[in-house]
């Protein structure tokens, strides 16, 4: 298998995650069950009644997609870095843009904080201190492409120069950085179990850089949230993670609870990011992120062409393939 192809399903995996999740996100795992089954066999369309995705076509995705997207553009754009002012206004023209389009999904509370106050002339270093939900986790799977993980050390400096702005908390930059080494060991070959214990050192390293909230260990999460579901059936996952894990946009819970779900399909990131758009709570960040480690460690191919199909003529402003190869060539310069 190819670089360009685990760096590609790494993509395809975040948008097929992101895109399955649309409809379920903020759902509750009985309402989930009650108006789709136990768990989604493929993309459906948001009900009138959805709180953010009311009218979204199935396969359409999220802002977990175009954020992460953003975030690629601006890496590209900047030779593999990240500057802060930068990204706090593309994230505000993206915002305008999605309001000018009728979304409901904009901007989540740690990032429309950390955009404002970087309006109101707010320092850029303090602007992300109360910054812990999962916003960071959901849109760093570039990050994972473009940097090796061969030094762990320098990709969580990369992960903290792309999220500070908006996550400058040891919680939120533990677990971004434990899906970008998640991603980044997939692109070198690994396995979802070798990826997982990548992620869960990356989240060690991570978790004394910005600042200190009261909140549970990540990596302590990750380790605790894969065995809990070991040995269990499809159906005891899910009701695991969503009573037990937990599924809301913190990110000790979404983040464990995207690696959870891996666990239990480590050789099938389809099934994984089905079950993941299944749990309940922000689980379209969840299945993003599920879908981006699994695409990492197995490949484009690994998802369904059917799917992929869709994904494209629902979302034809995607250009997955050529910004995972653009990604590439900066991994080993940056």
């Amino acid at each position: 298998m190819t670089l360009q192809s685990r760096a590609t399903g790494a993509l395809h995996g975040l948008a097929l995650g992101d895109a399955l999740g649309m409809p379920t996100q903020m759902l509750s795992r009985p309402d989930i069950t009650a108006r789709y089954g136990p768990f989604l066999t493929g993309f459906h369309p948001a009900a009138p009644d959805h709180p953010l995705a009311a009218g979204m076509p199935a396969g359409a995705v999220t802002d977990d997609t175009e954020q992460a997207l953003l975030l690629a553009e601006l890496l590209l754009d900047r030779k593999g870095r990240v500057d802060a002012a930068e990204l706090a206004r593309r994230l505000v023209a993206w915002e305008d843009d999605m309001r000018a389009r009728g979304s409901l999904d904009l901007l989540g509370p740690s990032t429309k904080r950390a955009v404002e106050l970087v309006l109101a002339g707010t320092p850029v270093d303090e602007v992300g201190r109360y910054g812990t939900t999962n916003g960071a986790a959901m849109r760093i799977a570039p990050v994972g492409i473009a940097v090796p993980v061969a030094e762990p050390a320098v990709l969580v400096d990369r992960v903290v120069e792309a999220s500070s702005l908006t996550h400058n908390t040891g919680v939120a930059l533990a677990g971004a950085a434990a899906v970008a080494a998640a991603v980044s060991a997939g692109v070198d070959g690994a396995s979802v179990p070798e990826a997982v214990e990548v992620a869960v050192s990356a989240a060690r390293l991570a978790a004394g850089r910005g600042h200190w909230v009261a909140a549970a260990d990540v990596a302590e999460r990750i380790v605790w949230a894969t065995g809990l579901v070991r040995g269990l059936t499809e159906a005891q996952v899910c009701e695991r993670v969503y009573a037990l894990v937990g599924t809301s946009l913190a990110t000790q819970e979404s983040v464990p609870a995207a690696f959870a779900v891996l666990a239990a399909c480590p050789d099938d990131p389809w099934r994984a990011a089905l079950l993941a758009a299944s749990v309940g709570g922000d689980c379209d960040t969840i299945a993003a992120i599920a879908g981006a480690v699994g695409g990492a460690c197995h490949g484009v191919d690994a998802f369904p062409a059917d799917a992929r199909e869709t994904l494209a003529r629902v979302n034809p402003t995607l250009q997955l393939d050529a910004t995972a190869a653009a990604l590439l060539e900066l991994r080993g310069r940056t």
